[in-house]
Formats: structure tokens, sequence, C-alpha cells
């Protein structure tokens, strides 16, 4: 597989964003998870090299990048975001990337990044609007990508997250959530946000 540029990427955001303002959000929120994947994995080489070694980094870049090209397909013609069904982000985007032709590998960056994972049972116990299946990241890069996500929220403003923060928000989810928080964290470390909360003006929350 040929991995897509970031230019050919901002390509497809541009290609399906409803609007500038929709575009700057999105965008922008995913060239953060990028800086913060990035940072953690330039640590990780540092301290464990021999884990790195195997990381595709062009991928985890264009996993990044894409992850939430989904949230364009919830955005109504007077420009409102369907917060009611947001959680549908991801499924939308691993279609949105399948109707461009875009290859599985990349189409699963959308899918599997959803808190830490979503299961079958996860769907049907609490009633999600997805189709029933396990939206779980597998590889390496999946998993790099869904917890890199985790520092940054598109809210109204937009916020970055401290390892704290997003374990006390994962523990409403249940014991599971929390425990798989915890061993993303002591896989890939915390992330420094000090020069991205300095560059991009968000709080830290």
């Amino acid at each position: 597989m040929t991995v897509p540029s970031p230019e050919d990427i901002r390509a497809l955001h541009e290609k399906h964003a409803p609007s500038r303002e929709a575009f700057a959000l999105v965008w922008t929120h995913c060239e953060i998870v990028w800086r913060i994947a990035e940072g953690l994995l330039d640590r990780w080489e540092e301290t464990g090299p021999e884990m790195a070694a195997g990381v595709d980094r062009a991928l985890v870049r264009a996993g990044c990048l894409l992850h939430d090209i989904g949230v364009y397909r919830l955005y109504d013609d007077n420009g409102r975001l369907d917060h009611a069904n947001y959680l549908r982000h991801g499924v939308l985007g691993h279609g949105l990337l399948a109707e461009e032709g875009w290859p599985e590998s990349l189409c699963r960056f959308c899918s599997c990044h959803t808190g830490v994972g979503l299961t079958r049972h996860d769907i049907e116990h609490q009633r999600l609007p997805l189709p029933p299946g396990d939206y779980l990241a597998r590889t390496v890069e999946e998993r790099l990508v869904m917890y890199a996500d985790k520092f940054h929220s598109k809210t109204t403003p937009p916020t970055f997250l401290t390892a704290d923060s997003y374990a006390a928000k994962v523990s409403r989810f249940g014991a599971d959530k929390t425990v798989a928080f915890r061993e993303l964290r002591a896989v890939f470390g915390e992330p420094e946000l000090g020069g991205l909360v300095a560059e991009y003006g968000h709080a830290v929350r």
C-alpha cells in the first residue's frame, strides 16, 4: 500500500468539508493528534527503540490525519453538527474512505479510534447507534492513533486533556475501559502538551 501524503489527505478533507469552519475544526484537530502521536513516537524511540523500530510513521501520520473525516457527514444543510449521533462519526468516516476507494487499513483508523475501543457487547448492551460489531484498534499504529486522540477535544472551544483528565472521563464507562486506557498509558507514556498548548492557544483540562 502507498500511504497517502498529508497533501492528499488535506485535499480529501477539503473535498468533503461542508464549510470552512468545519474544515478548520476537524483538520486542526487531526493535525494536533498527529503532533501528539509524533511526540509519543519520538520519546518511544528514545526509551524503547526495539519496540518503536517496527512502527510505520507514515501510516500513523495518515491515520491521525484521517481518523475524524467522518465528522463532516454529521453536518446538516444549515451547518449544524448532529451531536446526538456523534458516536457514528467513526463508521461514517470508514464508509467515506471506502467509497473513495481507500484501503481497509486506512478506513479502520476512522471506525476503530472511538474511546478506547467499542465491542459488540458495548453496542448491544448500551443500545448504541452503530452496526453490531467490534470496533477495536488492533495494530500498534491503530492503537497509537486512538491513544493520541484522547488528548485533544473538538469542544467549543477546543481543549487539550491530560492523561489524568481522560482517565477520569473514561472511568464513567466501566472498569474495563479504565483498564484499557491504563494499559495504553503504560505502553505509550504521556504526551508533552506544553508546546502545543502555547502554539494553538487551547486550554488544558
